[in-house]
């Protein structure tokens, strides 16, 4: 009779408790005292309960590098595998901070990229739980090149299969490159920080002092670099976060979102003629607008502290996802600069790579001017915004809720740029500019000759407004499809999309375009 130890399944139990264990109870106690949880935790709190299938658990480095050769490395210090997300398959990466301060290595990089070939061949979403000290420095530039491959399947995965980072600790380094070439950053509060070069290193280059958190936190990534798109105050809420996302994003480039069942009566909605100000001048928020318009509950803003000139983030409609970019008023009265236009262009070709229709809402009084924006290159950046929209070939519609005046009109998806039904209310302004800018450069001889250039100045802004800048003149000319009562705007976005829903349209055959960067 064998005795147990000889057993081989007792063996394999023991070999896969001690990989389990990662770097032991000491450094999963140092974890827990930093408020961070373990790898496996993570996953767990992540995926649906008990769906969690590991790959690669006894992976082992290959050579014995120097320091290497004596130190245990379990899991060569990161979880990989697959599990379910609402029952849907996803594949997920978690580094060990326990082993090695899960410091990326060789066989480390080669588990990060073997489960990102699993999710591009199957068409399921990858999420990476990163949590890392960078390159495992004794593997010296084995470790770079392992970053490398990660980095490539980064790049041409993009628009194949979503990907998502959740930042659960320190990523610095060009461990921050990853996660910028995926789709959505989350970052915890206070426990993550991403940035290329650290305190120390910039404080020794160039003099400048500054703490960890301030340099690179979740906050200042979210609201200044617009790096991550949502933070959260704990890593349960951040692992939350996307479970949420999740259900506004199809697995794959081959499937549509997820459509949840709804069979509420479409009816007018009286608020919708109140929400927005007749009076141009007068600030409003356009989310109450959105949140009139989508079904209840059902929006899910990206990105809510960055650019915060620019709403974008996703919706439905009777059950259907949707896409959606506004101008917020409340901010810099709704204006583009570069900030809003990368934002709203990044977040186009994301809806447009994974078939999720556009609605835009669009007040905009222009690109915002001023020599710090030019400088910076709002030419080059607000171009990316028409680039995106012209690009894109999902459905499309806009809505015209106030002002559309010059360039940044035809920037918000207006019908010469591939709109497929443009909506304009009857307090809709649609112009080359503001009626008070247009009405003194035109009649500016008039106004000088008049004993009463106030009073005659204010006759032709009228006059023009009445002229010129009225939603009828575009429909009249074929730029806006219908003016339509406020009320019914919930109505007519829903019939839209419904007629458009089969939409199909191709582009001239091309590799790939050169947008404006």
């Amino acid at each position: 009779m064998r005795h147990m130890h000889e057993d081989p399944v007792y063996g394999l139990q023991d070999r896969r408790r001690k990989v389990e264990l990662g770097g032991g109870d000491q450094r999963i106690l140092a974890q827990h005292e930093k408020g961070k949880g373990t790898a496996r935790e993570r996953i767990d709190w992540l995926l649906d309960a008990g769906s969690f299938r590991e790959l690669g658990t006894f992976a082992a480095t290959r050579s014995k590098y120097p320091g290497l050769d004596e130190v245990d490395a379990p899991g060569e210090g990161v979880v990989t595998g697959y599990g379910t997300i609402e029952g849907r398959t996803v594949f997920v990466f978690a580094q060990d901070f326990t082993v090695f301060g899960g410091a990326l290595g060789e066989v480390h990089a080669d588990k990060i990229a073997s489960v990102m070939d699993h999710a591009a061949k199957t068409g399921a979403p990858v999420i990476g739980l990163c949590d890392s000290g960078g390159a495992r420095i004794q593997e010296g530039v084995v470790s770079l090149d392992g970053y490398g491959h990660v980095f490539y399947r980064n790049a041409i995965y993009s628009g194949v299969i979503p990907q998502i980072s959740v930042i659960m600790g320190p990523c610095a380094g060009g461990a921050v490159y990853s996660p910028a070439l995926t789709d959505f950053v989350v970052m915890v509060e206070g426990t993550s920080q991403m940035f290329i070069t650290g305190p120390k290193v910039i404080q020794t280059v160039t003099g400048e002092v500054i703490e960890t958190e301030a340099l690179g936190g979740a906050r200042v990534q979210q609201s200044k670099s617009g790096v991550a798109h949502f933070t959260a105050a704990s890593e349960a809420d951040a692992l939350q976060q996307v479970r949420r996302l999740l259900q506004y994003i199809p697995s794959s480039n081959r499937t549509a979102p997820p459509v949840v069942p709804f069979s509420e009566p479409l009816v007018a909605d009286d608020r919708l003629r109140e929400v927005v100000p007749q009076d141009g001048t007068k600030v409003y928020d356009v989310k109450d607008v959105i949140h009139l318009l989508v079904d209840p509950d059902s929006f899910f803003e990206v990105q809510p502290l960055f650019a915060r000139n620019a709403v974008v983030g996703f919706g439905r409609m009777q059950g259907h996802v949707i896409g959606i970019v506004a101008n917020q008023p409340k901010f810099m009265a709704g204006g583009l600069d570069i900030d809003s236009s990368d934002k709203i262009a990044r977040f186009i070709r994301f809806c447009d790579s994974f078939h999720i229709p556009l609605l835009t809402l669009e007040d905009v009084t222009g690109f915002i001017p001023g020599v710090k924006q030019e400088h910076g290159g709002i030419i080059r950046h607000g171009a990316k915004i028409l680039y995106a929209y012209a690009e894109a070939t999902v459905p499309k519609i806009t809505v015209i809720v106030r002002k559309a005046y010059g360039g940044a009109y035809v920037a918000m998806n207006s019908k010469a740029i591939g709109a497929d039904m443009v909506f304009a209310w009857p307090s809709a302004e649609i112009a080359v500019m503001g009626p008070e800018g247009a009405a003194s450069i035109i009649y500016h001889r008039e106004i000088a000759a008049s004993p009463n250039p106030g009073e005659a100045l204010r006759e032709k802004i009228d006059k023009y407004r009445e002229e010129v800048a009225n939603p009828y003149v575009a429909a009249g000319a074929g730029m806006v499809d219908d003016v339509i009562d406020p009320r019914d705007t919930r109505m007519k976005l829903c019939e839209a999309f419904a007629m458009l829903r089969e939409k199909q349209e191709e582009r001239p055959r091309r590799k790939h375009g050169n947008i404006p960067l």
